[in-house]
């Protein structure tokens, strides 16, 4: 046997204190043993430490110069007795403590003799946090300090202290915790030479990494003031009452708390699992992924989110993955003021994952039932699927899904097949492998036909598997109108999709644009409108409905829509395009030209300019555009270059394009009943024949 035994269930989460008594070496003995002893009774005297005692939540352990004290009960624990040591410290100016405080894994583990003793990375990471520090200073590793300042009144305690390399080159982000009479404000000795250090590197920092790093200030900037201009408009001019916000809920980004941006992942997809989970509860108003995911690494204040988004509530925190296991601390606070309404750590091995997903959403239900949502709401389910190696590759397809490049959707693709792999019948990862594919031939034009083939096929597999699955009628509609042109199909699979998930925004935004196609605009825009509700910060909603606005003569209200998208994303593709059409459209050639000239992709610049200068009435110019548009863009715009001359009146030469494009498979053709220019044609013969040809039923 050997000299040490272990538990085989993983290790759980400690919260850490670690007391060192600054100079202990230099003392003699005796004076060694009178600080220990003094040490031992503060400690003893605190009232964490008697509570947590009396719970069975504590665990003392000698350091030989101090002593570590390990919180099983929450992450306050260590903090309020730091706190309360650091008082008691006054009444004995020779002893100099100094204290660390991190929350990892412990192993509690037994030797021969049946003695008790903790190992772990929670209690050296302590130790190496506490070692950084002066006397007087309580300091906090970044991840302890993220599970205080889920709690607001802790907040205004913990100062940001940067990093400190500690042993073998590791470098550890730091937190001060002091008040006005506890604790020590000062830079830390070790963190003064880091910062003299950085210093004199910032001092030869090229001018390439000066332009970035401007680049990313007025980036981050320009969302802040599109943040703060979307609040004061909804503080200004909302028209719900006080009851419906209370209502609404919004989810942001869960805090990545492993260290490891490989996590990123995990984060991420169980902050949409929780916005799922909740959209199951039909009283609240629940808000979308991509309004919520702008606040990502933001310390916006929770009144500026809430006005911005429309919601009453905020749930935040935290997850930690590692070992076996997942540590979610969650918030929920009232937006206007920052208070918790509750809050709660859930410590689980990751098969209990999924539960904790359905028990997080039901206590939140819980937390606002009795005051808002009525006795009889119906406690959202737990996720169908069970099975962690299949749940945590779907959660990595999800990511790199989301950024939506045609590198990242192979990476999503290869997590997906490895789902799949794992769960032969996981409804969800295939309707995920299906909009993946699809959107992979989308924006690369590359082997379009075997791309959509496997959408399709994996998009019938998910509805074979999960017939109630909402997110696989979405992908098959999507298919059917893309890849088949199939509108009326893909109709019926949208509706079904809205009705199986009617908090969500997808379904609704894919039947707004088969309704358009269909030629009922003004429901598409009803729909468009119900999505930008549910999810505020979307550019993609405020975009087609500004082509929607503007197709029905709307063009205050399509500006307006083409104006948030500009906020939004300013450097986007696309968005100062919309408003050029918009202007144009509308007649004012100057306004549409200003917008042209400012659109940042060079292709959607070339269409922009085309339709800018029709407008403005400049013969030479618009022939000109034209031309240019034509000599760059005749094989990938088709549909663009047909509406030019549909702008201009030539219904020959926009039928011939409006073929083109048909033969290169341009999507743009399912649009032309509801696109700005070509459905002026309607009274054309040719405009009927060509809805046949596409597969688009007459218009109602």
């Amino acid at each position: 046997m050997s000299a040490e035994s272990t538990s085989d269930l993983p290790a759980e989460i400690g919260h850490v204190l670690c007391v060192d008594i600054v100079g202990y070496s230099k003392l003699l003995i005796d004076e060694q043993s009178e600080l220990l002893r003094h040490l031992k009774e503060m400690v003893r005297g605190s009232e964490q430490v008697r509570r947590a005692d009396a719970e069975g939540k504590l665990i003392r352990l000698p350091t030989g110069d101090g002593m570590a004290l390990v919180f099983r009960n929450n992450p306050e624990s260590p903090a309020r007795c730091a706190l309360e040591l650091s008082r008691a410290d006054k009444e004995h100016p020779e002893l100099r403590l100094r204290m660390g405080i991190h929350s990892g894994p412990i192993n509690e583990v037994t030797d021969v003799n049946e003695r008790a003793n903790v190992t772990g990375g929670g209690i050296n990471i302590a130790q190496r946090v506490m070692d950084c520090g002066d006397a007087g200073h309580i300091l906090l590793s970044k991840r302890a300090a993220e599970d205080l300042a889920q709690y607001r009144h802790w907040q205004a305690l913990l100062h940001d202290l940067g990093e400190c390399e500690v042993k073998h080159g590791v470098r550890l982000a730091l937190v001060n915790l002091y008040t006005d009479t506890d604790g020590n404000p000062e830079l830390p000795d070790k963190l003064k030479r880091t910062h003299e250090q950085h210093a004199a590197q910032d001092h030869n920092v090229s001018s390439r990494r000066r332009r970035l790093r401007a680049a990313a200030f007025y980036a981050a900037a320009s969302v802040l003031a599109v943040v703060a201009l979307l609040a004061y408009q909804f503080v200004s001019h909302r028209d719900l009452r006080d009851t419906a916000l209370e209502k609404a809920i919004a989810v942001l980004p869960l805090v990545n708390d492993t260290g490891d941006p490989n996590n990123e992942y995990f984060s991420d997809g169980l902050s949409e699992e929780l916005i799922s989970a909740l959209t199951q509860i039909k009283a609240l108003k629940v808000i979308g992924r991509t309004s919520s995911f702008h606040f990502k690494n933001t310390n916006e204040e929770s009144k500026v989110i809430g006005a911005a988004l429309g919601v009453g509530y905020l749930l935040e925190g935290s997850v930690r993955k590692s070992a076996g296991r997942a540590r979610i601390a969650v918030n929920l606070v009232r937006a206007a003021d920052g208070v918790s309404a509750w809050s709660q750590i859930f410590d689980r091995a990751l098969p209990d994952i999924f539960a904790v997903q359905a028990e997080i959403a039901q206590s939140v239900a819980g937390a606002l039932k009795v005051a808002l949502l009525g006795d009889a709401e119906k406690n959202p389910d737990a996720p169908s699927n069970q099975n962690v190696d299949a749940y945590t590759a779907y959660l990595q397809g999800r990511y790199y899904e989301s950024r939506y490049t045609a590198a990242d959707l192979r990476k999503a693709i290869g997590f997906y097949d490895a789902a799949i792999q794992s769960d032969p019948h996981y409804a969800l990862a295939y309707s995920a492998l299906s909009k993946s594919w699809w959107a992979l031939g989308d924006i690369t034009g590359k082997d379009v036909a075997e791309a959509n083939r496997k959408a399709r096929a994996a998009a019938e597999r998910a509805v074979s598997e999960d017939p109630n699955l909402g997110e696989g009628h979405s992908a098959l509609g999507q298919i059917l109108v893309s890849g088949d042109r199939n509108a009326k199909g893909a109709e019926a699979e949208y509706r079904r999709a809205a009705a199986l998930a009617p908090a969500s925004v997808e379904p609704k935004i894919g039947l707004s644009t088969i309704l358009a196609n269909l030629g009922q605009i003004e429901e598409a825009v009803e729909l468009l409108q119900q999505a930008v509700r549910l999810d505020p910060l979307s550019t993609n909603s405020h975009f087609d409905l500004a082509r929607l606005l503007t197709s029905l003569g709307r063009y205050d209200e399509a500006a307006e829509s083409a104006r948030k998208a500009i906020a939004l994303q300013p450097g986007g593709a696309g968005t100062w395009q919309m408003l050029a059409l918009v202007e144009a459209k509308r007649g004012d050639g100057e306004a549409a030209l200003k917008a042209a000239t400012q659109e940042a992709d060079p292709d959607w610049r070339a269409y922009a300019m085309a339709l800018a200068q029709q407008a403005r009435g400049d013969r030479a110019a618009a022939d000109a555009a034209l031309d240019a548009l034509i000599a760059g863009h005749s094989d990938d715009m088709s549909f663009q270059i047909a509406t030019v001359y549909a702008f201009r009146g030539d219904a020959d030469k926009t039928f011939e394009w409006l073929d083109r494009a048909y033969e290169k498979r341009d999507p743009g053709v399912m649009a032309i009943n509801d696109n700005p220019f070509t459905r002026e044609l309607r009274s054309d013969p040719r405009f009927v024949a060509f809805r046949k040809k596409v597969g688009l039923p007459l218009a109602p």
